[in-house]
């Protein structure tokens, strides 16, 4: 999406060709990551072929869980053009304030833990939403300042101390391990953010919305779209998300401290931007992001199944962004070309 787009209703063969042109360098860049993952796994499952048993296969669908979870908040996020950079520390504080919960209160349904951890995560995100909407001031310098601020807040309340398996109550552990027809209910509850964010940012408003702030903020606003109250909605969803996977997090692991989390946050940019989320804002899809988190924890783990130094790991997620970045810099000059050429088109046909 442009600013064309959001100034007035599709018309005519030049949008709707920007268009086609568009979802299918994106798509193509979801079947690239599917291709990729597949290449990826015949290969090492030659190697070696315990990375494809059944527990290997189970801890890649956990990893990815929590991982696709924040990837998801991320990319609504970066949809608007903006980042959020405080993610990996909202996790840690959410899983801590729900460990700590549970251990104090056995008796507590695990459904009150999962609504404790997005509640926490909602409050941290609405504060970063507020910052950035109010203090005019870039997503990225806030929610740098927020990424310490909340991590503080963790070492802080946690004062040294840990929260260990063994003072949880049994009911949110298996939480973190129970399964429905094969499926870890992690995985699941992963599925289910995929979809209805999906179907949020493809079918309504408020999703066509964040893709219109995305492409130019100055012509959303022309438009009648609330950008200021959007760009708080956005940074809230992902530290909702952020809140749920800090439970998640904290049911697979049972051992909880104030460093939890620390270093997903570029995970879950890598995850976004390989998944196809464009930097720059206005495209992508939360299933891209998914797929980037898949294709990231898939990695990690043949990495370490091929006995290979987790030093080429960081390497390869680098070399994925740099051409993620590149793919949508060159789709970006596309377009403009393609809309200045037909414009030019059009201009000469007035004339005649």
């Amino acid at each position: 999406m442009n600013a064309t787009k959001v100034a007035a209703p599709p018309r005519g063969p030049v949008t709707g060709d920007r268009q086609s042109w568009t979802a299918n360098v994106f798509k193509a860049r979801e079947s690239g990551i599917v291709l990729a993952l597949i290449v990826l796994v015949v290969f090492t499952a030659t190697q070696n072929s315990r990375f494809l048993s059944g527990q290997s296969i189970r801890d890649i669908l956990l990893g990815t869980a929590i991982l696709a979870v924040l990837a998801v908040g991320q990319a609504v996020v970066i949809i608007t053009r903006n980042i959020d950079l405080s993610v990996g520390s909202v996790l840690g504080l959410s899983a801590f304030a729900v460990g700590s919960l549970m251990r104090d209160n056995p008796g507590l349904p695990v459904i009150v833990a999962v609504l404790a951890g997005i509640v926490v995560g909602a409050v941290c995100g609405l504060l970063n939403g507020v910052l950035v909407r109010f203090g005019q001031v870039p997503a990225l310098v806030v929610t740098l300042g927020t990424l310490y601020a909340f991590r503080g807040v963790s070492f802080f309340w946690a004062g040294g101390q840990q929260i260990n398996a063994d003072k949880l109550p049994q009911s949110f552990l298996d939480f973190g391990t129970a399964s429905i027809l094969g499926i870890p209910w992690l995985v699941l509850i992963a599925v289910v953010v995929l979809v209805l964010a999906g179907i949020v940012l493809r079918s309504y408003r408020a999703g066509r919305e964040l893709y219109a702030m995305g492409s130019s903020p100055q012509a959303a606003k022309l438009a009648g779209i609330k950008v200021g109250r959007n760009t708080s909605a956005a940074f809230l969803v992902s530290g909702a998300l952020a809140g749920l996977a800090g439970v998640l997090f904290a049911a697979r692991f049972g051992t909880v401290d104030a460093a939890a989390g620390t270093g997903y946050e570029l995970n879950v940019v890598a995850a976004a931007v390989v998944g196809g989320v464009a930097v720059f804002g206005g495209s992508g899809s939360v299933w891209g992001a998914g797929l980037g988190a898949l294709l990231l924890t898939v990695i990690g783990s043949a990495l370490a199944v091929l006995d290979i130094n987790q030093f080429w790991q960081q390497a390869i997620v680098g070399a994925l962004i740099l051409l993620a970045i590149g793919a949508d810099r060159l789709v970006a000059v596309r377009i403009e070309k393609t809309l200045r050429r037909r414009l030019g088109t059009q201009e000469r046909d007035s004339h005649v």
